[in-house]
């Protein structure tokens, strides 16, 4: 049974078999990796980095192919032919945790934590409206990287999009 604040528990919302509890990353089928992705188009953000240290600092300015609305990508499929630096996640990057610019609240990262996934997750509640309901995700808090120039980056830094909410 669902634990629905913490995401606990050993099946869905649905009752079935809660996949990202049994396998480990590199043991999911595609399809599995895929439904990982909560919906907060958090790692769709511009972001920027410090050369000498290292340091991510997130902006409120989204890629081009980013839907604000549905927080999802307009071209999933074709994405890298619009954008060819869009990363595709690779299961030892995210389990070697070397991807320091994913969302704390990222399934992948979560999960290779060996935490648990939260409340909101689509995969937990079992409704994709959950991650928009609960405020983390990106849904009509940005704007697109078509707006404004490349070397205005610096003047959308934002906290919210690294922060780790707490739902208690």
């Amino acid at each position: 049974m669902n634990d629905a604040r913490s995401g606990e528990g050993r099946e869905t919302a649905l009752g079935e078999a809660a996949f990202w509890k049994t396998k480990r990353l590199d043991e999911m089928t595609d399809a599995e990796w895929e439904a990982l992705c909560d919906g907060c188009g958090r790692c769709c953000l511009n972001k920027l980095e410090e050369e000498e240290t290292g340091d991510i600092y997130w902006t409120n300015v989204a890629c081009k192919l980013l839907d604000h609305v549905s927080c999802r990508c307009k071209s999933y499929p074709d994405r890298h032919d619009y954008v060819p630096d869009c990363v595709k996640l690779d299961v030892e990057e995210v389990v070697g945790q070397t991807y320091t610019w994913l969302p704390p609240t990222c399934a992948y990262r979560l999960l290779a934590q060996g935490r648990e996934l939260y409340w909101w997750h689509p995969l937990v509640s079992g409704d994709p409206d959950t991650v928009h309901l609960a405020g983390v995700s990106i849904r009509r808090r940005v704007i697109s990287e078509e707006d404004i120039p490349e070397n205005a980056l610096e003047d959308h830094i934002v906290d919210w999009p690294g922060e780790d909410p707490t739902f208690e």
